[in-house]
């Protein structure tokens, strides 16, 4: 099965991510289907555009939105699927939908396949509040490259302008999602820079 513009994607693992393996036990976090914040965003794509070439392929795990595996009710309580779903393990969805990337490769059992942005995007990791005197745990606007699309460098210390970002919980790490042109400088280390990641995440 292939379309011309969209991706075929099927859920990596469960379509939530409602319990968590603390130990011998299981700990349930969510119960409820219209919660996004456990939904499970990781994919595996099974097949890609045919209108048009991709840096993404066959075979690649990818972020996609969290509206993509949702369910949500209806105005007289039935369950629905998303937009997105086709069958339980197939789900069409476009290029707007996936934010992040990674390969397989030859040496994946030695070194683990780094994710990548797709293009127009960074993912930057805030840093710890360097001011002792501050209510807030982490530095407004500025933080770390964690993933790129090639245009900034992993580990560049960079300032975005506010309101300018979105959320993720990427392998249990808290990031941002910046497009590039809204990275409005890069800062010089000054040695007291922290990377910030709440506990919750």
């Amino acid at each position: 099965m292939k379309t011309p513009h969209n991706f075929i994607v099927e859920p990596l693992g469960e379509r939530y991510n409602n319990v968590k393996k603390i130990g011998d036990s299981e700990l349930i976090l969510n119960t409820e289907i219209f919660n996004h914040e456990f939904i499970n965003r990781k994919a595996v794509v099974k097949a890609v555009p045919t209108a048009r070439e991709t840096k993404i392929q066959v075979g690649d795990t990818v972020i996609v939105h969290h509206n993509v595996f949702r369910r949500w009710y209806d105005v007289k309580g039935n369950e629905k699927n998303s937009k997105s779903f086709f069958n339980e393990n197939t789900y069409i969805v476009s290029e707007d939908q996936i934010f992040l990337y990674k390969t397989p490769t030859n040496w994946s059992r030695f070194k683990e396949a780094y994710w990548k942005a797709c293009d127009g995007y960074c993912f930057v990791q805030p840093i710890k509040q360097r001011n002792s005197l501050a209510e807030e745990k982490e530095e407004q606007c500025i933080g770390i490259v964690k993933y790129t699309d090639g245009v900034n460098e992993v580990g560049e210390l960079v300032g975005f302008t506010p309101f300018s970002t979105y959320e993720f919980v990427i392998d249990n790490t808290r990031l941002y999602r910046v497009l590039n042109k809204f990275i409005t400088i890069k800062y010089e280390y000054q040695g007291n820079e922290e990377a910030y990641n709440p506990s919750w995440a």
